[in-house]
């Protein structure tokens, strides 16, 4: 099945499902591993993992490279967490034509302002783009897939920066009927009142997204009584590893030597399988020369056995 269908038919499920951040052709790997049937692409760690602030400081060409080495990584789908599309709806027109082309299932789009700012930083300080232009640049990324199943998913942040319920509501709505095929609803509270207000008011009317990053501690369950149809997780693929990362560095750099670590990371053969190796292997065997495979690593030195 194509990576969009994929992504398309889990969007439209009755049972809740889930996509777990990765930020590069590794973690993607790992993620795919571990059981997920679906890759968020964030943007948050997108930037984090390229060393820059979530603020549009990585190019969207940049972020396109990162999203190709995931796609070719893994056989499940990439949402790809596309900020505000990257500028209006002729930039959202050439990204959704680039990502199509990478086999990237979707892509999700905000209703803030470009260049945009994390929704956790000063979030009610933001503005929101006018609702007309917003559904403009969805129906350009509409009119411009030529695959029938790539999603886009319409973001809004209204309940961000503050404006409340109503207006949630309605761009939601509008965003529907311009033809967005889920919807993000985004909320920074501490408890699931804000999701809450809006199931009920929506009433199942098309599938929702929804990001609990900081209302995580309700238990999961709740939200596919409410119909909520897919939760992302976030960014905790990322920060586990600067924990780990952070850590090792600092026991490295106290003990002078790496030998109390070898028990505690995983071995270079693992780097090597989730690399797929062995696969190169097998090839070389099938297309090289018996003489050219037998002397490969001695040729990449200027040396014969």
């Amino acid at each position: 099945m194509k990576k969009t269908t994929q992504l398309k038919k889990m969007l439209r499920r009755e049972e809740l499902d889930f996509l777990c951040e990765a930020h590069n052709g590794l973690s993607a790997r790992i993620v795919e591993e571990a059981g997920f049937k679906g890759i968020w692409a964030s943007g948050l760690t997108l930037s984090g993992s390229m060393g820059v602030r979530d603020n549009n400081e990585a190019s969207w060409t940049q972020v396109l490279e990162f999203v190709e080495f995931m796609s070719d990584a893994t056989r499940v789908p990439i949402l790809l967490d596309g900020d505000t599309g990257y500028g209006n709806f002729n930039n959202l027109r050439r990204l959704v034509s680039k990502l199509e082309s990478r086999q990237v299932a979707g892509v999700c789009i905000e209703d803030k302002l470009f260049p945009k700012t994390n929704s956790f930083i000063d979030g009610e300080k933001q503005g929101l783009a006018e609702v007309d232009e917003f559904c403009g640049k969805i129906k350009a990324g509409k009119d411009t897939q030529r695959d029938d199943d790539f999603v886009i998913v319409a973001r809004t942040e209204a309940m961000i920066v503050g404006a409340g319920l109503k207006e949630a509501l309605n761009r939601a709505e509008a965003y529907r009927l311009a033809g967005a095929d889920a919807i993000l609803v985004h909320s920074k509270k501490r408890g699931p009142e804000e999701i809450e207000a809006f199931m009920r008011e929506w009433g199942n009317r098309h599938p929702v997204v929804i990001v609990p990053t900081t209302y995580h501690s309700t238990p999961t369950p709740h939200f596919e009584k409410l119909g909520v149809s897919t939760i992302i997780w976030a960014n905790h693929i990322l920060r586990s590893a600067i924990s780990v990362m952070r850590k090792t560095a600092e026991d490295i750099f106290k003990m002078q030597s790496i030998t109390h670590q070898e028990d505690k990371i995983a071995p270079v053969s693992e780097i090597f399988r989730l690399q797929g190796a062995d696969e190169l292997q097998r090839a070389e065997e099938k297309y090289l020369p018996g003489e050219l495979n037998d002397t490969r690593n001695y040729v990449a030195v200027g040396q014969r056995p």
